[in-house]
């Protein structure tokens, strides 16, 4: 079992890393929160949740303790796999989402695609009383400004398509966003996105 990596970061896309420890190049799936952590940053230290099965091995990559905790947890409600979970904690911060839990609030959380309101109300019944030994004081995150909305639309896109949304839809819902909010990072215009799609 791989407990974190330590390495330099070759690649970042707001779905994905690729952290290089001593000449092999592991890649990660990431949250759009980790993505905000790392990216500009050359050395990093990311904690893993593995998955190996028959026909896959995958590497989950969180910039905390509490994130991988977190994700570790939604998992484990019926129905809610990796890519969802991912979904769901790039949607909101360890200590937003740790609040949702907590005040039951089943329409914030059904705003994320792919929750509906039973799978919203089954997390909140089955996490309430598990997330209080994660600790909501989560690491903010600094969002990154970039000058051109073009870029900010195309890797918003991007990462969109990575996490399983159609390309059409995807780019619909980001221009109107970037319109409605010039200046919205790349991670605001995601979390934005993932609210309409």
């Amino acid at each position: 079992m791989i407990e974190y990596l330590r390495g330099e970061l070759a690649e970042i896309t707001p779905a994905t890393a690729i952290i290089e420890c001593a000449g092999v190049g592991y890649e990660t799936n990431i949250t759009l929160n980790t993505y905000s952590v790392l990216q500009g940053k050359k050395d990093v230290k990311i904690y893993i949740y593995e998955v190996i099965r028959e026909d896959t091995h995958q590497l989950y990559g969180f910039h905390s303790k509490d994130e991988r905790a977190l994700f570790l947890k939604l998992i484990s409600v019926s129905g809610i796999g990796g890519n969802t979970a991912r979904t769901i904690l790039s949607a909101f911060t360890v200590a937003e989402l740790c609040e949702v839990i907590a005040t039951g609030n089943e329409t914030v959380l059904k705003s994320v695609k792919g929750i509906g309101l039973k799978t919203a109300q089954r997390i909140i019944v089955e996490l309430k009383d598990k997330i209080k030994d994660i600790s909501s004081g989560a690491s903010g995150t600094a969002a990154v400004n970039i000058a051109s909305s073009n870029e900010t639309a195309e890797q918003a896109v991007s990462a969109l398509v990575m996490l399983g949304f159609p390309s059409a839809a995807a780019n619909k819902v980001v221009q109107n966003v970037v319109k409605a909010q010039p200046s919205a990072s790349v991670e605001q215009v995601i979390k934005l996105a993932l609210k309409q799609l």
